[in-house]
């Protein structure tokens, strides 16, 4: 409880930007331009993420969590102060502005690896997993807190301040999130004796998420899917990927153990977070930009529109934890939850130029109650199913199937956004105007579509609006995989459990 603070706000950090900057991003691209490259400054993000999630799991096994805990901390905040440069005077103008705010995103991205990982791992070395299903509540509700408050937050900014405050912002957060940790944080040591960094293992694991995240991006859209370059990619994803399986063999301290994967529960709660980042963080991605160029919200309306799914997320989260620590059962929650987000994504999949916000509202309310059930249970499963010697390259290797998921799915959801956009305003508006406001660097924000006459503007919200909606449709099938799989789940005691939750452990001395 005394470092819970410090590590509260670490979470908010990391999980307030989000929000903040999807909430900004069409003022973003009005300012900078490149609709087209509207994915990228999320993937990239995500990708910067992916890529150093299991390697802060790992450093922190082998070092101790602390040191690079607040490594993580400078990290995050010198990538947000980069990012509220981009595009500036200081850094050559707006000319090649959206490229250096892609760039800063992804160095931001390695901070935030070592933010939600190590979060989650320092939990997990100070609370037995019978009492974690609590914190690991709170935490949840504290991510929802952030997701209430992050778009509240980028709407007002971006409606009365400029847009580089929503990268600003996270500098005081983290400054105090520093002096909390390095002053209350006081972790166990653990002695591993000589130890050696897998970097074979981490470049090559690098290298193939790089090449399977630009093929899922360039396919189809920047390339043909038969094109050299595309081939090049799969083709170095492929072999890169094989020696990255090789090098873990034989390596001493593999960045990835692969006997984790011997563990059924623990092969099974990848997957579904490797679904689950892929549906969820892929599709929610669209929201902001359906309701302020459709719905035509405010930016901080549209923030204000976002509340019910954070508030039914943060409500079940916290309902699911204290269950957990109640029964120390947990099984039920991770099917519950998929079949749930099954339907909230097929309910979005139905939106239109005509739905109304409070429908919106509803269908969100929907998902958020499903990522409420799925969350913080797929990873007390995942800590649950290894020695604690293992706890923070679960945590991270958890961490990061679901972030390579939704790497994916940002990248994958993104090129079928941007072809049928294209398409659709070739029908509307023809071949010139669709390549110079999807191609041609374009600017879409609120502004810029209300001074258009209305037949255009009419043919570009009707081709958003259908674009959005496809977007949602495709996230349904890889949904659906969340509850099927949920169900080979075997439910396992939680360690630190009761004596009755444990009948071959026996009682020492007189009963109190």
């Amino acid at each position: 409880m005394v470092v819970l603070p410090g590590l509260m706000l670490a979470m908010i950090l990391a999980m307030l930007d989000n929000m903040v900057v999807g909430t900004a991003m069409p003022r973003i691209v009005g300012e900078l331009g490149g609709l087209s490259q509207l994915s990228w400054v999320v993937t990239a993000y995500v990708l910067g993420t992916t890529v150093s999630t299991p390697l802060w799991g790992k450093i922190g096994d082998l070092y101790g969590r602390k040191t690079v805990f607040m490594v993580s901390v400078v990290i995050f905040m010198a990538g947000s102060a980069l990012c509220g440069m981009s595009g500036s005077a200081v850094l050559g103008g707006a000319e090649h502005g959206m490229a250096q705010l892609i760039g800063f995103r992804a160095l931001q991205g390695l901070g935030a690896g070592g933010l939600i990982v190590n979060v989650m791992a320092i939990i997990g070395d100070l609370v037995p997993p019978r009492e974690r299903g609590q914190y690991q509540g709170l935490m949840a509700g504290t991510m929802s807190l952030a997701m209430i408050a992050g778009p509240l937050v980028g709407g007002f900014i971006t409606d009365h301040l400029d847009w580089r405050w929503a990268f600003y912002v996270n500098l005081p957060i983290g400054a105090v999130a520093l002096v909390l940790l390095a002053v209350k944080l006081k972790l166990p040591r653990h002695d591993r004796g000589r130890v050696r960094i897998d970097w074979p293992g981490a470049i090559l694991l690098s290298v193939s998420i790089t090449a399977m995240v630009l093929v899922t991006t360039w396919g189809g859209t920047d390339y043909a899917w038969g094109s050299w370059q595309i081939l090049s990619l799969v083709a170095a994803a492929v072999v890169t990927l094989a020696a990255f399986l090789y090098v873990e063999r034989g390596a001493a301290e593999p960045i990835m153990p692969l006997q984790l994967f011997r563990n059924r529960n623990f092969t099974l709660i990848s997957a579904i977070g490797f679904l689950l980042g892929f549906a969820m963080f892929g599709a929610i991605n669209f929201l902001p930009l359906f309701q302020q160029t459709v719905q035509g919200a405010s930016a901080t309306d549209s923030g204000l529109l976002l509340l019910p799914m954070m508030g039914a997320a943060m409500v079940v989260s916290l309902f699911v934890g204290r269950a957990i620590t109640t029964t120390g059962r947990y099984r039920v929650y991770p099917v519950i939850g998929g079949v749930v987000m099954v339907a909230g994504m097929w309910l979005l999949s139905t939106m239109g130029v005509g739905t109304p916000s409070w429908q919106t509202g509803l269908y969100i309310a929907v998902l958020g109650s499903g990522m409420g059930f799925l969350m913080q249970t797929t990873l007390l499963i995942a800590q649950n199913s290894v020695e604690q010697k293992d706890l923070g390259v679960a945590s991270s290797t958890a961490t990061f199937f679901r972030s390579i998921g939704g790497s994916f799915g940002v990248s994958l959801f993104g090129a079928v956004f941007n072809h049928g956009f294209a398409d659709r305003l070739t029908e509307r508006l023809g071949a010139q105007a669709a390549e110079r406001l999807v191609r041609g660097g374009g600017r879409m924000d609120p502004a810029t579509l209300a001074a258009m006459p209305p037949q255009g503007r009419a043919g570009i919200v009707e081709s958003l609006a259908t674009s959005i909606s496809t977007v949602f449709w495709w996230a349904v099938p890889f949904a659906v995989a969340v509850p099927v799989l949920a169900v080979f789940v075997k439910e396992i005691p939680l360690r630190g459990s009761a004596p009755e939750q444990n009948p071959g452990k026996q009682p020492v001395g007189p009963p109190a």
